[in-house]
C-alpha cells in the first residue's frame, strides 16, 4: 500500500438527462458511514418529490469500506456504474448521490448504467481532485531536560505536531506520512539511548 490517496476537496455537482429523465448527481467529500447517513438524509428530504436517490462510496485510504445502493431501480444499474466512476479515478474518502426525476420513458438497463455513470463522472469532473498522505502517529515521552534534541528532530523530519504535554514527563504526540514514521520513531529512540 501506498502512503498517498486521491479524493476530492469540494462538493462536485453533476447532470445528465435522458429521455425527459433527470439525472442529478452531486460528489462530497465524506470521513465516515455517519457523515454518508447524514448527506443522504438531506437529500432525501430536499429531494422528496424525486423517484429515485441512489448513490456509492468508498471510505479509507485502502479503500475496502465501500457500498453502492440502486434505490429500487433494477439490480446493479445505478450504483454499480456510481460505483465504478469513483473507482476508475481511484478515489476514497467520497460519497456520490444519483437523484432520478423520471421522465415517463423506461431507459432500459443500459441506458440506466450510463445515465448513471455519466452524471456520477460530470460530478467528479467538478470537483477538485486532491492527493493526501497516509498519516501515522508517533507518540514520544522524554525529560524536560531533551526538550533541545527532540525539537532538533522534529524541526529536521518536519512531522505535525498534533498536541505537546510539557510537565515533570514531556509528551508530544506527531502526525508524519506513514512511510517516515519508523525512521522518525528510530531517531527519537537514539536520544533516549544517550540519557
Amino acid at each position: 500500500m501506498t502512503d498517498e490517496y486521491k479524493t476530492i476537496k469540494t462538493i462536485g455537482e453533476g447532470y445528465y438527462t435522458e429521455k425527459r429523465s433527470r439525472f442529478l448527481a452531486f460528489s462530497h467529500p465524506v470521513a465516515n458511514v455517519d457523515e454518508v447517513k447524514e448527506i443522504l438524509a438531506f437529500y432525501r428530504k430536499k429531494y422528496f418529490d424525486a423517484r429515485h436517490v441512489c448513490y456509492a462510496y468508498v471510505l479509507g485510504p485502502d479503500r475496502k469500506v465501500f457500498r453502492a445502493n440502486d434505490d429500487g431501480e433494477p439490480g446493479s444499474t445505478a450504483g454499480k456504474p456510481i460505483l465504478g466512476q469513483i473507482n476508475s479515478h481511484e478515489l476514497t474518502d467520497i460519497l456520490i448521490v444519483v437523484i432520478r426525476y423520471y421522465g415517463g420513458v423506461n431507459l432500459g438497463t443500459g441506458g440506466l448504467i450510463v445515465a448513471y455513470r455519466a452524471a456520477a463522472s460530470d460530478a467528479i469532473a467538478h470537483s477538485e481532485i486532491i492527493t493526501r498522505q497516509v498519516e501515522a502517529e508517533v507518540v514520544y515521552e522524554f525529560p524536560y531536560l531533551m526538550m533541545n534534541q527532540v525539537m532538533k528532530v522534529v524541526k529536521d523530519m518536519a512531522p505535525r505536531i498534533i498536541s505537546q504535554d510539557y510537565d515533570n514527563v514531556c509528551r508530544i504526540k506527531l502526525g508524519i506520512r506513514q512511510s517516515l514514521a519508523e525512521q522518525l520513531q528510530s531517531k527519537l529512540a537514539k536520544l533516549s539511548f544517550g540519557q
